[in-house]
């Protein structure tokens, strides 16, 4: 894999103008001629907008991103071989068409989780299969594809999704200790916390990489924490630089737009064919499902408080009018190398969700260890695109260079501090536990066979 590498970042800054263009331009440009890979980009971007169309948190949506992704890996990884399938071997007929497996597989796993779309995905589905020729290698790859669908959909029935974790109402009010998260302005109910009670993917369980607790309060590192964020992070602050604020910004984007984006740049770029488009999809998502299970288990296992509450003295939400922040008396952090702010707001919105460790951290390291790996040398040499909040990409410029993963795993700590909304040891304990979980994973799945 060293020498895909090399072919990286000349073509990913070129291509990515054209990279995200719709799926009807997608399908017209592979009426002509079907290059290896096709099927599996145009679904994948398919799935992308599905799964984000639908307003499903990013939280969520690599869950989803994952079941289509192991899906349609399997089915063509069935007809065409080379590495090993991540659920189990799936018969298939010599000559059986894999463009057509991966069209069944991607639909029927797409339909069965978003049936509101259903009418979307079924005209996509017939147009990808009007570009394949009708005949037996067309229904054989159609079988395969199916039955990789299903095998998929029944392997992660009563897996946790959307299963309540039984939080008490109690986030909602203000009977809670110094450090203990509570809910964050605008003062939404938590966010996906089912998310963190679903069955992994590939690790054994959610806790099996959970990090050590938060710092103490008194501590240093603690200190260290609050300080920084609180000069760096504020939306009015005066130390963080222009190019610091448009990192954070950037970072606000969504993960599942990104990382996936930047899958289908490395594909292009490095010419890969079927089956080497499909194991790089499938690892994308479902290391990075499993990263962020990972995180959200330990986020809801700590319920540590986030910088806007721990800044403004404890935000008490009964005591909000417009936009006047209510501190609660006795409820900062008693620390004396600390000062509380009444009115302190972050660059950029918090998520309803805890605090430690940071979510962008854990998914992105993952996400930097994926790409190593299967580039074969932490020097990834990559470019990484911004979207806007419609899901439209921002344009070249917006485009940021990493030459090597720990380069990525940096910026994204980085970007958290400068946006508000995590302190640099959340953002630190997210990057060890997403490559963690990447290295665990990837020791075990998608491995080359014969």
């Amino acid at each position: 894999m060293n020498v895909m590498r090399r072919h990286v970042r000349a073509v990913v800054i070129a291509i990515t103008a054209v990279a995200f263009t719709g799926i009807a331009g997608t399908a017209q440009n592979a009426a002509a001629a079907l290059p290896p890979g096709n099927a599996i980009e145009q679904w994948n971007k398919i799935a992308e907008n599905t799964v984000v169309g639908s307003g499903a948190f990013q939280n969520e949506g690599l869950i989803y991103m994952a079941y289509e992704s192991a899906a349609v890996y399997d089915a063509v990884v069935a007809i065409k071989g080379d590495y090993a399938p991540y659920n189990a071997p799936i018969p298939a007929a010599t000559g059986a068409s894999a463009d057509a497996a991966v069209v069944e597989a991607a639909y029927r796993t797409l339909v069965n989780y978003f049936p509101t779309q259903a009418a979307t995905l079924g005209a996509q589905y017939a147009e990808a299969l009007g570009l394949i020729p009708d005949g037996t290698a067309k229904n054989d790859g159609k079988a395969v594809g199916l039955t990789a669908a299903n095998q998929i959909i029944n392997l992660r029935k009563g897996d946790g999704r959307m299963t309540p974790i039984g939080l008490s109402t109690s986030f909602s009010t203000v009977a809670q200790a110094p450090g203990v998260w509570r809910l964050t302005p605008p003062f939404a109910l938590p966010q996906t916390p089912w998310v963190a009670n679903v069955r992994p993917f590939i690790l054994g369980s959610a806790d099996q990489v959970l990090p050590d607790p938060p710092p103490s309060l008194q501590s240093s590192d603690w200190v260290e924490g609050f300080n920084e964020i609180k000069s760096y992070g504020a939306a009015n602050s005066s130390m963080r630089t222009t190019d610091q604020t448009n990192v954070a910004r950037f970072w606000s984007a969504n993960v599942i737009r990104q990382y996936n984006g930047l899958a289908r740049d490395v594909a292009d770029a490095c010419g890969l064919d079927l089956v080497r488009t499909a194991r790089l999809a499938a690892m994308v998502n479902v290391v990075g499902a499993d990263a962020q299970i990972s995180v959200m288990y330990a986020k809801y296992h700590y319920l540590f408080w986030r910088p806007v509450t721990a800044i403004n003295g404890g935000l008490d939400p009964t005591a909000v009018t417009g936009d006047a922040f209510g501190p609660v008396p006795g409820y900062g952090d008693g620390n004396a190398a600390t000062a509380e702010q009444a009115g302190w707001r972050p660059l950029l919105p918090t998520p309803n969700h805890p605090e430690y460790p940071a979510a962008h951290g854990s998914v992105s390291s993952a996400m930097a260890e994926v790409f190593s790996t299967f580039l074969g040398t932490s020097r990834i040499d990559v470019g990484i695109h911004g979207f806007d909040p419609s899901g439209a990409p921002l344009n070249l410029s917006a485009v940021r260079h990493f030459d090597t993963a720990q380069d990525l795993r940096k910026e994204i700590v980085d970007a958290r501090v400068w946006a508000g909304v995590h302190y640099r040891f959340s953002g630190v304990a997210g990057v060890v536990l997403g490559r963690k979980v990447a290295k665990y994973d990837l020791r075990r799945a998608f491995q080359p066979v014969g």
